[in-house]
């Protein structure tokens, strides 16, 4: 079956990947042939905010989808949530792919509303996954804190629940820390 775009792109942080992530992952698969990942703040890690590292939340897209997707890291830039920074992510993916991207895919997050309105973003579509399951990243985050695998367990792909006390140990070694772990 013909997908309706040809390259689409997901930027997230991911720290941690859950089932939200998931829902949004499975539109992108559904209607694209190729699927980019951009981890965003991929720099960053060790900090209550960012506990994970690049490769860890890399290893998130690799253990649930295989090859299915691409993962590329995407440093923050210090512009904030503007064109800037959409033309930004985009050069990244024209850097990464060779071409343009025909869609982005994104839950629906305001500070996203204004990424692709600089020129290189102005034929790209974009598709807004309506949050169809509630769960946030503070709270996956929380659950290992508390160590409360059965939250965990609900809230994230199967292919992820080996990972729990590495992800609890992980969680609890940034508590307290505002000083990042930069790769």
């Amino acid at each position: 079956m013909k997908k309706p775009y040809k390259l689409g792109f997901v930027v997230g942080r991911f720290q941690a990947f859950h089932n939200g992530h998931a829902d949004m992952m499975k539109n992108a698969l559904e209607i694209c042939d190729e699927v980019v990942v951009f981890i965003g703040s991929s720099q960053e890690s060790g900090t209550e905010k960012n506990p994970f590292p690049y490769k860890v939340r890399e290893n998130f897209f690799r253990q649930v989808y295989g090859d299915l997707v691409s993962v590329y890291p995407l440093p923050d830039l210090g512009v904030g949530n503007n064109a800037t920074w959409g033309e930004y992510v985009i050069g990244n993916v024209l850097d990464r792919c060779g071409r343009l991207p025909d869609i982005m895919i994104s839950g629906k997050e305001g500070r996203r509303s204004g990424w692709l309105s600089g020129k290189p973003g102005e034929k790209i579509a974009e598709l807004y996954v309506p949050k169809t399951v509630v769960v946030s990243a503070t709270e996956m985050r929380d659950s290992l804190i508390a160590g409360d695998f059965g939250a965990w367990k609900k809230n994230v792909p199967s292919e992820l629940w080996d990972d729990f006390d590495e992800l609890r140990e992980l969680t609890l070694a940034a508590q307290g820390n505002e000083e990042s772990s930069s790769i």
